[in-house]
């Protein structure tokens, strides 16, 4: 027998791929091993993509995948590839715009047919293992596909061909629109998306619902620009419908997913890195803002979640927990009337059932409710009560598997969240969190220059990484060096942004860049999405990493750094006029861009660093130093021999002040 006739899954470093190392299917790794395995025997190639987190990952695992019998089918019929997304979102992102561009609709599990080359020609998401609702059962679709790649090849190849066609004229960067970001580009975006609030419920659009966190940055920093009460009203109503709804744990801190409801009630159940990091880092700013209690209160627990229920023993932060616990959706967090007396009494537990919408017939399956808390309680201690005893009985339920990956640009995120969240909340030890962090990720996901995706138990993953690795991490260091002063981090960060002119940005297309470096595996074709997501993009975030670091940086490169930000947002003009809540984060880097970005140096001992951090708006590069002790304070002396902060937007700087009131008005104007 062929030794690759078994799974090989058992020895990856994704926990997705783990979780399918038993199935009887003869599960390989992404890579041309089992591209040749293919052509050998003249076979397609199954693809599977998910993540471990996701629930219809697990339902198809279930039904087909640990089903002795497909899994004969597939085996005699195909070479069979499992792929973890969140590992190789190259691949991801090639094979997802070859299923939308199929069926018009895509989501996870992905299932996709190649040619034995990696060409796509038959792609769709979950199948059941019975026809139903109109799909065919799995075995029915595999069974069609082997009879048609065997009798009709011909067929399959111009299928596939014609695909990757489409696929490489799709992938072409957004042109360049020459026109530079204006107030009144940003404005117009500002309210355009204003003008897709429900306003009854809060968000944008209707269900489901996913946090839009990059996108309330952005307005948030819209409105510290214009003062307007519309933009703050309308990122205040998401802010505090997200936070009492049940996508936010009452309980235990963090945000779920997404909401598959318009009112926030039901989530998703899973909890991932990147929302919590991004959300962390919206209700920080907020609370710094706005003084809002609620965000301080949410900005507290949302770093709890992260630092206490997703930090690996690195210091670095998990990828997710899982949606279901024990095959269950939402097992560990949901309640009844009844649980919550034998919890915490008659009187407590009433109490508690009316202020978390706890009722008798159920907010999600089987009468049981999901917590909410739609206004503020009537007495805090008793809350705080109540809820210690909840979290108590809460932990010895059967509790959500975690995905332990340590993916380099989440992790990246959590470090820019917690040290702008430390350093808005006076929170010290969350910036030395974050410090650990990137000690971690810069002596594992480095590797001779270069960064790899992921690591999994202290030992890193080969996939390389793509270009929002390298931007977010290199975001995250930046903030550290603005927090600390510790001329390492800004170091790193000026080599990944060195390295991701060299190998990410397209010499054809100025401010366009691709997803994987020019030195990464070649796919079908070569990834490159510069709109927001769940996440913000690679070529949003880079721009953002490249603006704070021309602050930063000595002349010639600061140069090099500013033209590279401004051929990015003359692309984003586009996104930003026609598609604006799919470009939030773009409206973030270019609300910080329009304003300089503004830059403030301190020099001496006292009071004034800590009004800056407090004062300026977001996207503001703030250091603090002896004079010309790095570039942005060179040539800033003391005034009088007293502490002086020096005020710039773009080249543009303002006469010293040295006290709070001048400062507030130098920021102000």
């Amino acid at each position: 027998m062929d030794p690759r006739m078994k799974n090989n899954l058992g020895g990856s470093t994704s926990p997705y791929l783990r979780q399918h190392a038993d199935n009887p299917v003869h599960w390989q790794q992404w890579g041309p091993e089992a591209m040749e395995w293919a052509r050998e025997r003249n076979v397609p190639i199954l693809l599977s993509i998910g993540y471990s987190a996701c629930h219809w990952c697990h339902v198809m695992a279930h039904e087909s995948f640990e089903n002795g019998d497909i899994a004969a089918v597939m085996n005699d019929n195909f070479v069979c590839v499992k792929v973890d997304r969140e590992e190789r979102p190259d691949i991801d992102a090639v094979y997802m715009n070859a299923t939308v561009a199929m069926t018009g609709q895509g989501g996870w599990p992905m299932t996709c047919f190649l040619t034995p080359d990696g060409s796509p020609f038959y792609c769709g998401t979950y199948y059941p293992p019975a026809p139903r609702g109109g799909m065919p059962s799995f075995i029915q679709l595999l069974e069609a596909i082997a009879e048609t790649f065997a009798n009709r090849r011909g067929e399959v190849d111009d299928a596939a061909s014609s695909i990757v066609t489409e696929l490489a004229r799709a992938s072409g960067g957004i042109p360049y629109s020459g026109a530079p970001i204006d107030a009144a580009l940003l404005d117009a975006a500002g309210q355009a998306v204003l003008a897709d609030e429900d306003l009854p419920r809060g968000g944008f659009g209707g269900a489901p619902k996913f946090p839009p966190s990059a996108l309330l940055e952005g307005l948030l920093r819209q409105f510290e620009r214009t003062g307007s009460n519309n933009i703050l009203g309308g990122l205040q109503r998401t802010g505090e419908a997200m936070a009492r709804g049940g996508i936010y744990d009452q309980l235990g801190g963090g945000f779920s997913r997404y909401s598959v409801d318009a009112e926030w009630v039901v989530p998703h159940f899973e909890k991932m890195l990147y929302d919590n990091a991004l959300l962390l880092r919206f209700y920080a700013h907020w609370a710094r803002r706005t003084g809002s209690e609620l965000a301080a209160r949410i900005t507290e627990e949302t770093a709890g979640f992260i630092l206490g229920d997703l930090r690996t023993e690195n210091g670095c932060f998990a990828s997710a927990l899982d949606a279901d616990t024990n095959g269950v959706e939402g097992l560990t967090y949901v309640w009844t009337p009844s649980q919550l007396i034998d919890a915490l009494g008659e009187d407590d537990g009433r109490w508690a059932a009316e202020l978390f919408r706890v009722t008798d017939d159920g907010t999600f399956e089987d009468g049981a409710s999901v917590l909410q808390l739609l206004s503020d309680p009537d007495d805090w201690s008793r809350w705080q009560k109540v809820s210690d005893a909840l979290r108590a009985v809460r932990k010895y339920r059967p509790q959500p598997g975690r995905d332990d990956k340590v993916v380099t640009a989440w992790n990246g995120l959590s470090i820019t969240a917690l040290t702008e969240a430390g350093l808005a909340l006076n929170r010290p030890e969350w910036i030395d969190a974050a410090r650990v962090c990137a000690h971690t990720l810069l002596g594992l996901h480095l590797v001779d220059g270069r960064l790899r995706r992921a690591s999994l138990g202290g030992v890193v993953g080969e996939p390389a990484g793509v270009l929002e690795d390298y931007a977010a991490l290199a975001t995250g260091l930046l903030a550290l060096y603005q927090a600390t002063g510790e001329s390492e981090w800004l170091d790193t960060a000026r080599q990944l942004l060195d390295l991701t002119l060299d190998h990410f940005a397209d010499p054809a297309e100025p401010g366009s860049w691709f997803d994987t470096a020019d030195f990464a595996e070649s796919l079908v074709t070569r990834p490159r999405d510069p709109m927001d997501g769940a996440t913000p993009s690679g070529a949003s975030t880079v721009t953002e990493a490249l603006l704070t670091a021309a602050a930063l940086t000595e002349p010639e490169r600061a140069s090099l750094y500013a033209q590279a930000v401004s051929d990015s947002l003359a692309r984003a003009t586009l996104p930003l006029e026609r598609a604006p809540r799919s470009a939030g984060h773009w409206l973030a880097v270019a609300e910080a861009s329009l304003r300089g970005p503004i830059q403030v140096a301190v020099v001496g001992d006292g009071d004034l660093l800590d009004a800056a951090r407090r004062l300026a708006p977001g996207g503001a590069v703030i250091v603090a130093g002896e004079p010309d002790s790095s570039p942005l304070l060179a040539d800033r002396p003391l005034v009088d021999g007293a502490q002086a902060a020096y005020v710039c937007r773009g080249f543009v700087c303002d006469r010293p002040v040295t006290d709070e009131a001048g400062l507030a008005l130098a920021l102000a104007h």
